[in-house]
């Protein structure tokens, strides 16, 4: 996430929102998140590259030794500065031993998460997000919820994140409701108006 820095372009900013969308993500990566670490330099695809028509596990573009994302918070917290301010909801804290052990409790409550991010607005050193992400909540009897989402952020010259505020709703969706459902690239879900 790190490999863009300030001030940011549209195209820059918008490749910095896919990166950590992806890196939120589960092991899968789909085409278009896919496309997104390509310029970052992550990923190196084969000349044999067969066309995307199933989500491809990241391990089959990585070269070793590289840890896969698959929603492990210490590869996600190399995105952010050592100091990292972060506001999640109603959580306040900061630094990367504070990320990795907020991310772990998240995501273990957290099966079968899906994200999507887009950029809302940018300028100079900061970013602003508008999200959604689906999940099975652990501890509500694996109901299907969907977050709405707002994050800002803001980059140190590095490119690292040193500040992260995020505000979040959730909503009961149920099965039926779902709009991130297995098979289906989240980047090619049509959202509503009424949902941005």
């Amino acid at each position: 996430m790190a490999h863009h820095k300030p001030p940011f372009t549209l195209e820059t900013a918008q490749e910095k929102v896919k990166a950590s969308q992806a890196s939120w993500n589960s092991q899968y990566v789909h085409s278009p998140s896919l496309i997104a670490l390509l310029p970052l330099g992550i990923l190196k695809i084969p000349k044999t590259f067969p066309p995307v028509h199933k989500p491809l596990p990241l391990t089959s573009f990585l070269p070793p030794p590289f840890v896969p994302f698959d929603r492990n918070p210490d590869v996600t917290k190399k995105g952010y500065t050592e100091d990292c301010i972060w506001r999640n909801r109603d959580h306040f804290f900061r630094g990367h031993a504070a990320i990795v052990a907020f991310l772990t409790a998240k995501w273990g409550c957290e099966r079968n998460y899906r994200l999507r991010k887009e950029l809302f607005a940018f300028r100079e050193n900061k970013i602003a997000v508008q999200f959604w992400y689906e999940y099975q909540d652990e501890q509500d009897e694996m109901k299907w919820k969907r977050c709405y989402g707002l994050e800002d952020w803001t980059f140190n010259e590095q490119g690292k994140m040193r500040k992260r505020m995020m505000s979040g709703n959730d909503v009961v969706i149920g099965e039926e409701g779902r709009w991130f459902r297995d098979g289906v690239e989240v980047d090619e879900v049509e959202i509503g108006e009424e949902h941005w």
